[in-house]
């Protein structure tokens, strides 16, 4: 997979991280509502515990950044892969029918996506410090992917495929 823009320089990368973290904590916080709502705790626990470490994503660069400026990002130069955010998911359809297996693939591949972003990232970056970074996130990312897959081993696939 080919990214639309490379990340370029440390300011990019940031940018791009708390892009991708804001959309995936509010992801995570309706994935949660919406599945507590409808009776389902142990999903809706475990997407309230990722929408506060997608918020701790957004709060950690936002203090390392302070006072540093980021480049403001346009929908069309967004550095994420598919040309389509990396956590970005079609909001208009998927509570209709959502089971816990389903949020939980769409919440895998939307992690698998950050995380691909950020190894691209290493691969591609001749800055050091962008190199860096994007090795933290990626370890981050990889952290909220077996916390899926896991929760994923243990909810029941829907009984007809949509």
């Amino acid at each position: 997979m080919a990214s639309a823009k490379p990340i370029g320089n440390l300011a990019e990368c940031y940018a791009n991280a708390l892009a991708i973290e804001r959309e995936a904590a509010a992801r995570s916080a309706q994935f949660a509502d919406y599945l507590e709502d409808h009776g389902e705790q142990e999903a809706a626990e475990l997407f309230h515990k990722l929408a506060r470490y997608e918020q701790q994503h957004v709060d950690e660069p936002l203090l390392r950044t302070s006072g540093r400026p980021l480049p403001t990002l346009r929908a069309w130069e967004f550095s994420w892969l598919d040309n389509a955010p990396a956590e970005q998911v079609d909001h208009e359809f998927i509570f209709h029918l959502m089971t816990p297996h389903d949020a939980l693939k769409i919440a895998l591949g939307a992690e698998k996506r950050a995380q691909a972003l950020y190894e691209q990232a290493i691969a591609s970056s001749d800055d050091p410090e962008v190199k860096r970074l994007a090795g933290e996130l990626a370890g981050e990312e990889l952290e909220h992917i077996a916390w899926i897959e896991e929760a994923l081993a243990r909810t029941p696939k829907p009984r007809c495929s949509r």
